[in-house]
């Protein structure tokens, strides 16, 4: 069975991308399985840019592929922010029911059809020989009024997704990973990945 590294240390994120790629042929471990501790400095400019900056500070201490993700939420309204400075909005230990009482407060007013959001996933693969694949998927929808829901983590209880009701935190994990970006984002990549394997052979 071979190993791909997912380079992250948010457990949250860890569940749902292990609940999305179910593969007997890859064993999906953590930085923290594989012995590694790096700070890794996202200076990035886009999420593309940052998936790549994780995969490749990762990639360096290994020699299996390396898995990474950045993504966020934009807010039309509010000129698309927190976007890639999503996890740091208003600082890095900043608890995130905080920081969606602070996006909610900001649009106190705003009508629904302006409250438009999406949430948008790069990830990123860089395998041993340098060699490197980044794809980009989003997921849209509105800012709802107040917190909703707990299955979710992060921005999930404020964002109810188009065609929906309820916030993302109120769907069940199977149902949220057929639309969300990082559903649809980590099945393309395991797409490609699927495809290059076969046609190596």
């Amino acid at each position: 069975m071979k190993k791909i590294i997912v380079a992250t240390k948010n457990m949250g994120k860890v569940r749902e991308i292990e609940s999305i790629i179910q593969d007997e042929n890859y064993q999906i471990i953590t930085m923290k399985e594989a012995g590694i501790d790096v700070d890794i400095v996202e200076d990035g400019t886009t999420f593309e840019e940052n998936a790549l900056i994780k995969a490749r500070a990762v990639a360096e201490l290994c020699d299996v592929p390396v898995l990474a993700d950045d993504s966020g939420l934009e807010v039309d309204y509010l000129n698309k922010e927190p976007g890639i400075y999503s996890a740091r909005y208003l600082g890095e230990d900043t608890s995130y029911t905080i920081k969606n009482a602070a996006i909610i407060e900001r649009l106190t007013g705003v009508p629904d059809e302006k409250r438009t959001a999406r949430f948008v996933c790069a990830v990123a693969c860089v395998f041993p020989n340098k060699e490197e694949i980044v794809v980009r998927k989003t997921m849209e929808g509105r800012i709802g009024y107040e917190e909703r829901g707990e299955n979710g983590f992060g921005y999930d209880p404020i964002f109810r997704p188009d065609g929906y009701d309820v916030s993302s935190g109120e769907l069940p994990m199977e149902e949220k990973n057929e639309i969300s970006h990082r559903g649809k984002a980590f099945r393309k990549m395991w797409q490609i990945l699927t495809e290059e394997r076969k046609s190596n052979g």
